[in-house]
């Protein structure tokens, strides 16, 4: 939907430029796709200005050539060739200074050069009408009344202003701001001010012959008012109603038809005229079509009609598919003289049904499907009456029409202040409250100091009950107003102390959407499977050899389930298990918890579109990290895991104390629990990552408003500095506006020296106050090649 910004100007005085404007929809719901500037005249007369012809000598070298000097309110005259006919001293001049460009009426434009016209110097050009996009006059060059202020721009002289158009992505909710009334009235609600009333002063009924109207079915519409305008002559409409049609995409027809659309626009309200002289019996009939009654719309096609579709007839024949589309053989042509005026109010369903059964979408249909205002259709007739008149002639011939046998009543129902405050977040006074319901146009019926009881109009069918109004306030107090007035945690650290049930069920719902099953291994084990017999607990009393110590570890339990589904021939696992260890501390015995990951055999199930590949370290490390990062744990230490159990891994440190060791399962710890293949596990020390997460807490943050920029370098270097060492470089180099460091190309080989390598890297910068400007990343990426040359010797490729 496209909206002319010195058109809402019609409705309400509004005092921000249009870019501010633009955010101020945008933030109470009618989002500004676009903001475009729109020229009534081309070029807008830029450069263009006001000159005297201070001397015209014939030109020595060409017959049909004039040098003259100019006068445009500078200290040196303008030597300007001219071949016009009509060009004269005395004369006051449209001048295309040299630098100005020039827009014809037919052709490119073009921009103005200091020449040399047969060997004449030429500093600029008189202009014609057509060659300034004035007119399509090419007689001559324009001649400017005597009293023109010589140096006043032109686009001052004729009144030339820019216009702005919004286009706005529009809700299908918001029907009631499909005009420029209705964009008007939030800007009214958002600023608490009064827009202009329509100003129908003028307007005068006439006392002759009514059109008869007759309304069969009240239901599908509710309401139908109606004038005759007799005398009128069907024209070109004035420049204004062009200006403003052609700004929000329209394309002029004629007067009359102009008139409909810009009340269509303007008020919100379709209005549809018909040529009287063509209304046989001059009676209007709403009725029901006929089953396969034929119609020709305006466009020439012959549809057939359905019984369900609502139309507009006279006495013999249907003349126009309520609120969706006119007829080819009843509308206004350039030989009508007298019109009939339809302003309606049909039932929403009724048009949306026939619409969509004809494949037929019109400027009328898409309001009328969303909800149009019953209460305007009288006032919407009169101003384009008025508007009629003052173009087209032609006097009003009849009192104005209007069926409306059921009034539609506004939606009745009770706000509390305190439900608005509850839903919204934010405590927001009871007057401010009632303001903003007051300055949307709704109505106040009676008020208490817990409520109101509120009258909402027609129009605005998507407010029909308490939660509506309060998204309204909210739209117009403003999002960005609501204030986060505590602070937000994650579910995995919900106290000072958290709960490790919570933790433990979050982290298991985690690996289970990650393709992981939860295993239950018996905490009782065989005393081969421990790591130190003089720690073990033993049992008194075991009931078998293989279960007759407790465990010291979780990795012989996971093997033990690793075994037994291999055996039955299920070899691809992803498993987890929460579980507890055993040992002798001391005269006393400890207990750890831990998290168990165990990975083996193919990633994916094996399937016509899956490679075979097998997991390897790197998918177990991945899993790690992830459950770290959800932890919101860093700054880790790495260091190379023990070699009991493992074949080579890692092991992330805080301080002396390991968090979690992983990595590949040693052949000799596979073959005592009877393995095949290759495992991967990782053993988290559960107790010491509900301390860490004790401390810690995950904040949340606004998503930046501003777009992050990203840079490219290629480095060579020496072939022992790592990505790391790189990283830390670049962090140390830009500490706030360096949001990532990623390489995503390393090469070596051809054209690259012995001992070196290609390092390609990827920099994120952002600022989260304001949009970065290219100076100021340009100043970045210098200072990270230089610190790169000064501290590991790289050279920036090209």
């Amino acid at each position: 939907m496209n909206i002319s910004y010195k058109w809402l100007n019609d409705h309400i005085d509004i005092d921000k430029k249009p870019e501010e404007l633009s955010l101020i929809l945008t933030n109470v719901g009618l989002e500004v796709e676009v903001l475009d500037v729109v020229q009534s005249i081309p070029g807008g007369l830029e450069g263009l200005v006001i000159g005297e012809v201070k001397s015209c000598n014939q030109h020595p070298n060409a017959d049909k050539l004039k040098v003259t000097t100019v006068d445009i309110g500078q200290a040196d005259l303008l030597h300007i060739v001219c071949g016009a006919p009509n060009v004269a001293v005395g004369q006051k001049v449209i001048v295309a200074t040299v630098g100005s460009t020039v827009h014809p009426v037919s052709g490119e434009p073009f921009k103005i050069n200091k020449s040399k016209i047969r060997g004449e110097v030429s500093e600029g050009m008189l202009c014609g009408e057509d060659e300034v996009g004035l007119g399509t006059s090419h007689a001559g060059i324009v001649e400017l009344p005597l009293d023109a202020t010589v140096g006043t721009l032109v686009k001052d002289f004729y009144g030339v202003e820019d216009d702005y158009r919004f286009e706005i992505g529009l809700t299908p909710n918001r029907a009631d701001a499909a005009s420029h009334i209705g964009v008007a009235r939030d800007i009214a609600a958002y600023f608490r001010k009064e827009m202009k009333p329509i100003d129908l002063s003028s307007f005068q009924e006439g006392n002759g012959v009514n059109t008869k109207v007759t309304v069969e079915n009240p239901l599908g519409s509710p309401r139908y008012s109606g004038i005759n305008i007799s005398g009128v002559k069907v024209a070109e409409s004035p420049d204004w109603l062009k200006e403003r049609l052609n700004v929000i995409g329209i394309r002029p027809i004629n007067n009359i038809v102009d008139v409909t659309n810009f009340i269509l626009h303007d008020l919100g309200q379709p209005l549809h005229a018909f040529d009287q002289d063509k209304i046989a019996g001059n009676e209007v009939i709403v009725r029901q079509a006929k089953q396969d009654e034929i119609f020709i719309t305006l466009d020439g096609v012959e549809r057939k009609l359905s019984s369900e579709d609502l139309i507009i007839a006279d006495a013999e024949k249907p003349m126009c598919i309520a609120g969706v589309f006119g007829g080819a053989n009843s509308g206004v042509s350039e030989s009508t003289t007298n019109i009939f005026l339809e302003s309606a109010y049909f039932n929403a369903v009724t048009v949306r049904k026939t619409a969509k059964r004809h494949h037929l979408k019109t400027d009328s249909s898409f309001r009328y499907e969303r909800g149009t205002d019953p209460n305007i259709t009288v006032n919407a007739l009169k101003k384009a009456a008025i508007l009629i008149q003052d173009i087209a002639g032609g006097q009003i011939s009849s009192n104005i029409i209007d069926i409306y046998p059921a009034e539609i009543k506004p939606f009745a129902f009770n706000v509390n202040y305190n439900n608005v405050r509850k839903l919204i977040g934010q405590d927001i006074p009871n007057e401010e409250i009632k303001s903003i319901i007051v300055a949307l146009g709704i109505g106040i019926d009676q008020e208490s100091e817990e409520s109101l009881d509120v009258l909402v109009p027609a129009y605005r069918v998507d407010v029909t009950r308490e939660v509506d109004v309060i998204e309204e306030v909210l739209r117009i107090y403003g999002y960005n107003n609501v204030e986060l007035k505590r602070q937000i945690k994650s579910s995995l650290n919900t106290s000072e102390k958290p709960d490790k049930e919570v933790v433990l069920n979050q982290l298991a719902d985690l690996l289970i959407a990650n393709g992981f099953r939860e295993i239950l291994s018996n905490s009782l084990t065989k005393l081969d499977y421990v790591d130190d017999e003089t720690t073990a607990v033993r049992l008194c009393n075991p009931l078998s050899s293989d279960l007759d110590t407790m465990r010291q570890n979780m990795l012989f339990s996971a093997l033990t389930a690793i075994s037994y589904n291999q055996k039955r021939r299920n070899s691809d696992l992803k498993v987890f298990e929460f579980g507890k260890t055993y040992a002798i501390d001391g005269e006393g015995y400890q207990e750890k918890q831990h998290l168990a990951i165990t990975i083996s055999g193919k990633m994916e199930i094996e399937q016509w579109n899956n490679s075979k590949q097998l997991v390897s370290f790197y998918n177990i490390k991945a899993v790690v990290d992830l459950i770290l990062k959800r932890l919101n744990i860093g700054n880790l230490q790495l260091q190379d895991a023990p070699t009991d159990h493992y074949a080579y891994g890692l092991c992330y440190m805080r301080g002396a104390k390991a968090l979690v060791t992983f990595g590949a399962v040693s052949n000799a710890s596979l073959s005592k629990a009877d393995v095949e293949g290759q495992v991967f596990f990782a053993d988290f020390d559960w107790d010491q990552i509900l301390k860490i997460i004790r401390k810690n807490v995950i904040k949340f943050k606004e998503v930046s408003k501003f777009p992050s920029v990203k840079r490219d370098l290629s480095l060579l270097i020496d072939e022992n500095v790592t990505f790391k060492q790189l990283e830390t470089i670049a962090h140390k180099t830009e500490r706030k506006l360096l949001k990532a460091v990623n390489v995503f190309d390393v090469y070596k080989g051809d054209k690259i020296p012995e001992g070196k390598k290609s390092y390609a890297l990827s920099f994120i910068l952002e600022d989260e106050e304001k949009t970065l400007m290219d100076k100021q990343i340009d100043a970045i990426v210098q200072k990270l090649i230089l610190n790169f040359e000064k501290e590991v010797s790289a050279e920036v490729r090209g």
